[in-house]
């Protein structure tokens, strides 16, 4: 298929369809750009964004899928944020927790936890095998402002990282893994927490999380941040049950 062009510098393209890795017998399918190929690719990326979509290296994608809406945009208002009751359980279960603001540079101490996260909690997706080189260039390929924030306990042990990128309106989770053997911390939802904190701290109004998926388990756990927006038809609207 040839791409077409809806501005002098930004091309889409359709990517072939593929079996959907949330909802068995879906098909995914995407429409995506080369954002390393645009003049000015960061101020692009906070217009994609705003969008619905999303970044994986240099790219940023959105779902396109024939028949199928379930992979809804939400962001978390961080200005008005308000923990629940669970929320503000893991924030004081995480109390020892230092984070150090990174350069997007792959560690072998950050690829190692990685691969226990990958093997533990998604054993069977399409990033188990990754490679070193392969997490490199997850974590470096990126032509817009990207950080590594890195997360460790009172004794310094390395409990997580997420892959962020920061927007003109807010910080978005580009990919975030942690020690699978400290549930009990629930290091996922504090991660999230902690950008939301971080966002408000730079007065930054949001915090984009990707892709609200009400019929995936693990997709639907972003409804539980409030209050939040979806983006549908008629633009980001409340997020409501």
């Amino acid at each position: 298929m040839k791409p077409f062009r809806i501005t002098p510098l930004t091309y889409f393209h359709m990517s072939r369809p593929a079996p959907c890795p949330y909802l068995p017998g879906q098909v995914e399918q995407m429409v995506f750009t080369d954002l390393s190929a645009a003049g000015d690719p960061a101020s692009l990326h906070y217009s994609l964004s705003r969008a619905g979509f999303r970044r994986s290296q240099s790219i940023a994608y959105r779902p396109n899928c024939r028949g199928c809406v379930a992979c809804v945009p939400v962001r978390v208002s961080a200005i008005e944020f308000e923990p629940n009751r669970t929320q503000r359980r893991v924030t004081k279960r995480n109390a020892d927790v230092t984070s150090a603001e990174l350069a997007p540079a792959a560690s072998l101490v950050h690829y190692r936890l990685f691969q226990r996260y990958i093997g533990a909690r998604h054993g069977a997706g399409g990033m188990t095998g990754m490679t070193m080189d392969d997490y490199m260039t997850m974590v470096q390929d990126s032509p817009v402002p990207t950080r590594l924030f890195d997360f460790r306990g009172g004794a310094g042990e390395l409990l997580g990282v997420c892959l962020t990128d920061v927007l003109d309106d807010g910080l978005s989770l580009v990919y975030s893994f942690f020690d699978p053997t400290q549930s009990a911390r629930g290091l996922g939802t504090y991660i999230i927490l902690w950008h939301i904190a971080e966002a408000r701290r730079r007065g930054l109004p949001y915090v984009y999380l990707g892709y609200w998926i009400q019929q995936s388990l693990k997709m639907a756990y972003k409804d539980k941040f409030r209050p939040a927006e979806r983006l549908a038809g008629a633009g980001w609207q409340p997020l409501v049950d």
